[in-house]
């Protein structure tokens, strides 16, 4: 009886080490991606379960070593493809404890390292993101040359989506983030290739850039202007058409508008961990008063742009709507940037996803947009610029200006705008077009 006992005591113990090793090793590791930018890299772990995991840093070699507790894979990780200037490789090592799967991120190296979890957002499952920053290395720059008095204009291009957010998806599986890079690009060299005009992309290739990070880039650079291209898509085939939209404070109050803002949001679970925009939270009442004001002229300045765009797609394209629309999109709401977003068409609807697709439709959408945006700039150049050196200034009367302040705005004086127009008094009216002396 002594003996049965003990057999069934060795029985339940050996059940229990089994299911627990079970439990231990639930998690399976499924796939491994690695997104290159140019001053970042994202590594992805696509895992069957939410994951525990523990990270530290190792030196001479420099390593990111990731800890995945209760987690195995089948994987061969020496054929993942690889094109970051960042990682050299990623590999298994051996294990601290049974059940745990330590991958290990062979660097070139020393980065910032910035890990978290994502929960399934489709067409993704659970994963691991591990974000690798270069671009708070000090770099070795070369001397610069003296600045020139006059300047370009720069105009900030952001081709939406990339990486792992691939935006919509067209009937046939056309990827919006390769359509609207292609187009972006062309836009680029546009606006490289006209005097006084120089362009920034906020990507280059095919990588993730959150919502903040599209504005700073655009900050840096010192942008007067931010556009952003997109290819719209809807729950239905039929809608189709470009359309223009600027930032609203409000809700979008079209049914397509709302489906839009729900879709950039799912934009940003996508590819990162949805960063909530938060331009002035924290600063107080001055600060945000000041921002208020920014953001006022900045939305003017690109609802008129967005007039002056959409006018020039008519041209070459079918219109969604023949006047800019307004949504709460997030990579449109910096500040103190001009900004609008570019819905090239449906890539949801056939005939154009069929036309986002080809060249020559691209190259015309393209010379659009830029064609709009020169027009604009020659119209109301900035201070300092090379385009405001050409011929005379035009600027149109828009509401709540006075003379005075158009006269600080040009640096020139009231009496001199009112001699260059023939006014015989201060009064002027919201859309008259006054030219503007040299300073």
């Amino acid at each position: 009886m002594i003996k049965i006992e003990s057999f069934l005591k060795i029985l339940l113990v050996m059940f229990s080490l089994g299911t627990s090793f079970v439990v231990q090793s639930a998690n399976k590791l499924d796939g491994v991606r690695i997104w290159a930018a140019p001053e970042s890299t994202r590594v992805v772990f696509d895992l069957s379960q939410a994951p525990a995991y523990t990270h530290f840093n190792l030196t001479s070699p420099y390593r990111l070593v990731v800890d995945l507790k209760g987690t195995s894979t089948k994987l061969n990780l020496s054929k993942i493809a690889n094109n970051s200037k960042l990682v050299k490789k990623v590999r298994i090592s051996k294990p601290p404890s049974k059940g745990t799967l330590r991958l290990v991120i062979d660097l070139v190296k020393p980065v910032k390292a910035s890990l978290f979890a994502l929960s399934p957002t489709a067409p993704y499952g659970n994963r691991l993101v591990v974000d690798l920053d270069d671009s708070h290395v000090p770099s070795i720059s070369k001397p610069t040359q003296p600045k020139t008095k006059l300047r370009d204009v720069i105009v900030a291009i952001d081709a939406g989506h990339g990486g792992d957010d691939p935006g919509s998806i067209g009937p046939t599986g056309i990827y919006e983030k390769t359509i609207v890079l292609q187009i972006a690009k062309k836009v680029e060299a546009k606006i490289n290739a006209t005097p006084g005009m120089k362009a920034v992309m906020t990507r280059t290739g095919d990588y993730f850039v959150n919502l903040n990070k599209r504005s700073e880039i655009a900050r840096n650079s010192k942008a007067d202007l931010l556009v952003s291209i997109h290819a719209d898509a809807f729950t239905s085939p039929q809608p189709r058409g470009a359309s223009v939209w600027v930032l609203s404070m409000r809700r979008a109050n079209s049914e397509i508008g709302q489906w839009l803002e729900h879709k950039e949001k799912h934009s940003e679970l996508l590819g990162g961990a949805g960063e909530i925009i938060q331009n002035s939270d924290s600063e107080q009442y001055l600060a945000r008063t000041i921002l208020d004001m920014k953001m006022d002229s900045s939305m003017v300045s690109s609802h008129d742009i967005a007039d002056v765009v959409l006018s020039q797609l008519g041209k070459v394209t079918k219109l969604h709507k023949h006047k800019p629309e307004s949504a709460s999109f997030g990579v449109l709401k910096s500040p103190d940037i001009p900004s609008i977003l570019v819905e090239t068409g449906f890539i949801s609807n056939h005939k154009e996803e069929r036309l986002l697709s080809q060249r020559d439709h691209q190259n015309n959408i393209a010379k659009a947009v830029h064609k709009g945006v020169q027009r604009y700039f020659e119209s109301n150049p900035p201070i300092n610029s090379l385009m405001a050196s050409k011929g005379s200034l035009k600027h149109n009367v828009r509401k709540g200006e006075s003379l005075s302040v158009i006269a600080h705005r040009y640096q020139v004086s009231v009496l001199s705008i009112k001699k260059a127009n023939k006014l015989k008094s201060n009064n002027i009216r919201i859309g008259q077009k006054l030219v503007i002396p040299r300073a």
